[in-house]
């Protein structure tokens, strides 16, 4: 049994939406074992409060780990919350170091974390090579858990088009999010977000009754759901629906 918990062990703790409760969770697991695994783990979700300065002292008591798992998460950790601490130059240093250590460590989940991350600090002229390059390595990866990062990948992809005014492109990408999305344990979720992007591509390619026809379900959704959501609202009144609620 290895030492060193697995990405899918560590995703299962975690609540990105609520970081303070994932702290306290892995700060239990943490307690529970000897993997400083967990001790960047607990980095991400300081950072994630904004405590950044906390969680770089977290990673500086394990900096130097001659375990290569430890490593590849420690540096991966610390590209991440460079980034959110707005330091992007730094953040892509550790996060080709990240690649790196993944790699050696035969952490495949890990390196395209990694690569999906370099692409999201790459130079505007290189991001699209760079999330192309982070989708292959989710595709071709053997281990079916890493294949999870193609939905998410496809998406900034699409984003990237989009941020360029290549909409045909974006909208091809979000479609293809949206069916890797449908692979996925918490598909419906996903899907939220997938159908969405999809209809906000189809309202800048002037295809307007397709956009509100899905903004409208995604609407349906949410009520069965009990939720809401602003940005479908703000969607179906930019599309004209009488319906929709202004903020």
């Amino acid at each position: 049994m290895s030492l060193h918990p697995s990405p899918a062990e560590v995703r299962r703790l975690w609540d990105f939406e609520d970081p303070v409760a994932s702290e306290s969770r892995l700060r239990a697991a943490a307690d529970a074992s000897t993997s400083a695994v967990w001790t960047t783990q607990i980095a991400r979700a300081l950072g994630l409060q904004e405590r950044t300065t906390e969680a770089l002292a977290l990673l500086d008591g394990i900096a130097g780990h001659d375990d290569p798992v430890v490593r590849a998460w420690s540096t991966l950790e610390r590209g991440r919350a460079l980034r959110s601490d707005g330091d992007p130059e730094q953040a892509e240093r550790w996060f080709a170091e990240a690649v790196e250590a993944a790699r050696t460590a035969d952490l495949p989940f890990l390196e395209v974390d990694a690569l999906h991350m370099l692409a999201l600090v790459a130079p505007p002229d290189e991001a699209l090579a760079a999330h192309l390059r982070a989708l292959e390595a989710a595709r071709t990866a053997s281990d079916p858990h890493t294949s999870t990062w193609e939905c998410s990948i496809l998406t900034n992809i699409g984003m990237t088009h989009a941020d360029a005014g290549a909409w045909p492109e974006a909208l091809t990408a979000f479609e293809e999010a949206r069916a890797a999305a449908l692979r996925l344990p918490d598909a419906e979720q996903r899907l939220l977000v997938a159908d969405w992007m999809v209809a906000w591509a189809l309202r800048h390619l002037g295809r307007r009754a397709e956009a509100l026809e899905v903004q409208r379900d995604l609407r349906r959704r949410h009520e069965a759901a009990g939720t809401s959501d602003p940005y479908v609202e703000e969607e179906l009144a930019m599309l004209g629906d009488e319906g929709a609620t202004r903020s």
